[in-house]
């Protein structure tokens, strides 16, 4: 494909022809297709798409067809413009919908390569695009990534109309807006954002406007490309951006004045801007009683905790503060501890560095032995390493304890750096003790304040502190009790009440 964006479309339709198959490199899924002139034998008119990526069966009885029978009554006058093609155009308009003009070569390789149909007609400068897209893709199913017991089984797909067709199913406003764009200088991905007009704030809408805009890459082949060139605080571990494959989720955000990015492609929609306490709300909280899903907020909220401290707080108390221990309790591990040779922060990275390996074994191996081969080798390789003598059985029981409450955490992009940062506080603990994971504490509450998700603060309502806010955080109120939208994220001039 030549370099220079600006070249026109040929007059001649055999000179724009030849050019496509040279650029294209005489691929075989495109396909030409040429009605020829009954007088002259000159080709009048041609239609181009892939094969594969337009609808093959609408092009063989519909749009050739009609092509065939009135480029016959064609004429052309002294200019040699074609006086019937507009009448063609509408014609075609009629059938399909969607037909619109190409005037340049890239314009057309980006709409061809898309799976439009391209109409080509002798002596014109501009070229036709039908849009015709069709390909197999994925049916809607149920997520394996964010389940739940009771609410909707339906989940984003690979294809981005199926996606944003979901999302207008639940929202059936006038107010819900699209942008579309295309990012990606040879990908040329298909990319939209969705809000709510007079809900979502003008600043968000317009920041996320420019920074996709900015965006100078190859390719975008998942949403994860993008979620890394935009996010605010690119060297944090926590992700400032949240994503999630269901739709009543992305409805859910857009009616509290989020912005979704939805990349073609992925079923992973961006969600934006976003708070911390979001990536610890389940879609299911919002289907059972309140009382219950508050209850298992506050666990979510407890196991994060001990996913990140329980490890350290073992290797704090055994090293420095055994006086902290009750007598029995201390006798226990200390007989426990007898015969190991390994210091406890050395025995507790083992075993976490073990239990990872295992866990991202699982992960890679065939689905089928996966899950299996996780499990097993856990059980396995912990009863060894007991029996040899070389950890502890109150360090397995600590490890175990700790990679189960990692999985309670809704959001998978959340127990990334949690799991990260076990590691920080455990050397933290075997350097200082609980002296050292009260200062790790300090400084990662310090970076959380600091962080912003699209200038949003991402630890709102609780920094800054908003009251009004805090009826769906910690807690959930019942329904009947809460009467306003989310003041983060919304638009000032808005109408904050929201009707039960």
């Amino acid at each position: 494909m030549p370099d220079d964006a600006t070249i026109p479309i040929d007059p001649n339709v055999e000179i724009n022809l030849e050019r496509i198959m040279k650029d294209l490199g005489g691929s075989d899924d495109v396909v030409i297709r040429e009605i020829q002139d009954d007088g002259t034998l000159i080709v009048a008119a041609a239609v181009v798409y892939i094969d594969g990526l337009s609808d093959t069966l609408a092009i063989n009885t519909y749009i050739f067809d009609v092509l065939k029978m009135m480029v016959r009554n064609v004429t052309q006058d002294a200019h040699g413009d074609n006086s019937d093609t507009e009448t063609i155009a509408k014609e075609l308009l009629n059938g399909l919908g969607s037909i619109q003009t190409v005037a340049d070569m890239a314009a057309m390789y980006a709409n061809l390569l898309s799976g439009e149909a391209i109409i080509l007609f002798n002596q014109q400068h501009y070229a036709y695009r039908a849009d015709i897209r069709q390909w197999k893709g994925r049916d809607v199913t149920e997520s394996t990534n964010q389940t739940s017991v009771r609410g909707p089984r339906e989940s984003f797909t690979e294809t981005l109309r199926t996606n944003t067709s979901l999302i207008r199913r639940k929202i059936k406003d006038p107010r819900l807006w699209l942008e579309s764009m295309s990012i990606g200088r040879m990908t040329k991905t298909n990319v939209t954002i969705m809000y709510m007009n007079g809900i979502a704030k003008p600043s968000v809408i317009e920041l996320v406007r420019s920074r996709l805009n900015a965006i100078d890459i190859d390719s975008i082949l998942d949403s994860g490309y993008i979620e890394e060139l935009i996010e605010d605080n690119k060297y944090s571990l926590f992700p400032t951006i949240y994503n999630t494959e269901l739709p009543d989720t992305t409805a859910a955000q857009l009616l509290e004045g989020k912005v979704a990015i939805l990349v073609d492609g992925t079923p992973n929609i961006l969600l934006v801007p976003t708070q911390l306490v979001t990536f610890f709300q389940s879609a299911e909280d919002y289907y059972q009683r309140a009382y219950y899903a508050t209850l298992l907020r506050l666990l979510r909220f407890s196991t994060v905790f001990i996913s990140l401290l329980l490890p350290s707080i073992y290797i704090a108390i055994t090293t420095f503060h055994r006086d902290m221990l009750p007598a029995s309790l201390l006798i226990g591990l200390a007989a426990q501890r007898e015969g190991v040779p390994l210091p406890a922060f050395v025995e507790a990275l083992v075993m976490e560095v073990t239990f990872e390996i295992l866990r991202e074994a699982g992960l890679r191996m065939p689905r089928a032995i996966g899950q299996a081969v996780s499990v097993v080798g856990t059980l396995v390789i912990g009863q060894a390493a007991v029996e040899a003598g070389i950890v502890s059985a109150a360090m397995v029981i600590v490890v175990s304890v700790t990679a189960i409450s990692t999985f309670t955490l809704p959001a998978y992009s959340m127990s990334i750096p949690v799991r990260l940062l076990r590691f920080v506080f455990m050397g933290a603990a075997a350097s200082f003790g609980l002296f050292g994971i009260a200062m790790g504490l300090f400084v990662l509450l310090l970076h959380l304040c600091a962080l912003r998700s699209f200038g949003e603060p991402f630890m709102s309502p609780f920094s800054p502190y908003r009251k009004a806010d805090l009826e769906d955080t910690l807690v959930r109120l019942p329904r009947w009790l809460v009467f306003k939208r989310p003041e983060t994220s919304l638009d000032e001039g808005s109408d904050r009440i929201r009707k039960r």
